[in-house]
């Protein structure tokens, strides 16, 4: 059986094991999740975009 690393979430800062990669940066699967069904109006819609920021800071640091 393969273990599966933790990785820190950009997004809740938690570590866990399962999720996706953009850049060099992990998102856990509960936030994609709950990104991708999060509407533009709603208040945590402009905390995802705060957060998803940090990609491109630190990709161009």
């Amino acid at each position: 059986m393969e273990e599966h690393a933790e990785h820190t979430c950009i997004i809740c800062e938690q570590r866990k094991r399962e999720g996706i990669f953009i850049v060099s940066e992990f998102i856990c699967d509960t936030c994609e999740a709950e990104m991708v069904h999060t509407d533009a109006q709603d208040a945590k819609y402009n905390y995802f975009i705060h957060q998803m920021k940090q990609i491109w800071v630190q990709k161009n640091a």
